[in-house]
């Protein structure tokens, strides 16, 4: 009795990561069904709500033991939909690059082509036990959010009425198409390139808030609520933009970046790779 019950929470362990990974890939197919209804800010929405279902299914996967090979690869092809296809689609109807023609949808192709590069890479380096600690080349979850919290601060900033005058000048420029397929000409590509690239980026287990007071962590807490709470579309975005660009600054301060030869060993050298680590 006690073997057929230990055998059905076995199943219920391996399946519950991998139904998580399918919520990931059901809004990461909702935001684009979105984005071709014009609908940009809900498709932006769902890009971030897939994030969230990316998050928890790795999560529950470590505390459940209930990784296999099966998950990590359902979980790269999910991701590449819900952060590459989609964001793809949002950057070219939502971002104006639909009226750029053929150099518009080359650029949301060089988008998604980079995102593929990126996971195939991550999940080659998993295999050799090199994915561990800080990323390799900026994350496809970071880059998606990057483009949806732009495309959703454009779309909140052009239905709200300010007085403030820093605020109306943002609006001016948020409503303009040419404004915002002129930031995806240029950042669409870049953040393609930073995908795949050797800079480091910190993960959440680089940070340090042990040393910090839990009086002075809670004040510092509630001060970023209240200020995601005020405009989260556009500080979001702050965020999003600004870890982007932090691998190529830490680059220019000296931190070396992380040579990747490695991937395009042949299989007699991983294996050798692996004898070599146990």
């Amino acid at each position: 009795m006690v073997k057929g019950k230990r055998r059905k929470l076995g199943g219920v362990v391996y399946v519950l990561p991998n139904l998580l990974t399918t919520g990931n890939l059901f809004f990461g197919f909702f935001s684009i069904v979105q984005a071709l209804h014009g609908h940009f800010m809900s498709a932006a929405v769902a890009i971030f709500v897939a994030a969230i279902f990316d998050v928890l299914d790795g999560r529950v996967a470590r505390l459940t033991g209930g990784t296999s090979e099966f998950g990590v690869q359902y979980d790269s092809l999910c991701d590449l939909v819900s952060f590459g296809v989609a964001p793809a689609f949002l950057m070219y109807l939502g971002g104006g690059l639909v009226g750029q023609d053929r150099l518009g949808w080359i650029v949301c192709f060089v988008f998604l082509a980079c995102g593929a590069l990126r996971l195939a890479r991550f999940n080659v380096q998993s295999s050799i036990g090199k994915a561990n600690g800080d990323f390799t080349g900026l994350p496809i979850p970071m880059a998606a959010a990057v483009v949806a919290c732009f495309v959703a601060a454009t779309q909140d900033l052009g239905s709200r009425e300010y007085t403030n005058q820093f605020f109306q000048v943002l609006q001016e420029r948020a409503v303009e198409p040419s404004f915002r397929s002129y930031f995806f000409l240029v950042a669409g590509p870049c953040l393609g390139l930073l995908m795949v690239s050797n800079f480091n980026y910190r993960s959440h287990k680089s940070l340090r808030v042990l040393g910090i007071r839990p009086f002075r962590l809670l004040v510092l807490a509630v001060a970023i609520t209240a200020l995601i709470a005020m405009q989260p579309e556009l500080i979001g975005f702050v965020f999003f933009f600004a870890y982007a660009v932090s691998g190529p600054i830490e680059w220019i301060f000296g931190r070396k970046p992380v040579d990747d030869d490695e991937i395009f060993s042949s299989e007699d050298e991983l294996e050798d790779h692996e004898i070599a680590s146990h």
